[in-house]
């Protein structure tokens, strides 16, 4: 979504998520705090519409973009204006690490739930527009991140430990055949 940064194992690098990756927990070869910034998008304008699917949490339905390729998790929610209340974008993440997302040119306010491989929600944060202070999960069993319209995982009764699911079966079945 926003150029928030999700950090993942990935040819040796860890991927930032969301709205932008931030490299300041990348790989040690990588000790930077860089971020990593998508090139095939101009720095000013938000990214077409991605592919998306239907998640189950709960009894709770959300539609979700699906950030699946390097630029699209890289670029995530970067100068997107607006997104409805039942939407969202994941991000399957290359690697199961620590993850960390941040706000660079994202102007809307999200809360992110950091998922671990089984599809359990471990955490779940506020994410302030236009942040570039990275938010990293306490775990370091991460594979998805799931970015909404901040506040929306409460108003709809969502916390840590409920399960998420897709149409076609659980995330890892459905991103990476397992």
């Amino acid at each position: 979504m926003r150029f928030c940064l999700a950090l993942a194992s990935f040819a040796g690098i860890l991927l930032s998520v969301g709205c932008e990756k931030n490299a300041a927990t990348a790989a040690p070869a990588a000790a930077t705090n860089t971020p990593v910034i998508p090139t095939q998008y101009h720095l000013n304008r938000a990214q077409p519409k991605l592919r998306t699917i239907k998640l189950w949490i709960g009894t709770q339905e959300i539609d979700t973009e699906t950030a699946v390729s390097i630029t699209e998790i890289a670029t995530g929610m970067m100068f997107r204006t607006n997104m409805a209340e039942n939407t969202g974008m994941l991000f399957p993440l290359p690697a199961t690490d620590q993850a960390s997302f941040w706000m660079k040119n994202c102007p809307l306010p999200l809360s992110i739930a950091y998922i671990d491989p089984e599809g359990v929600i471990q955490e779940i944060h506020d994410l302030e527009p236009h942040n570039t202070n990275a938010v990293l999960s306490a775990s370091d069993n991460i594979r998805f991140a799931l970015e909404t319209p901040q506040g929306w995982f409460g108003r709809h009764q969502i916390h840590q430990g409920m399960v998420v699911r897709t149409e076609h079966g659980s995330l890892m079945e459905t991103f990476f055949g397992k």
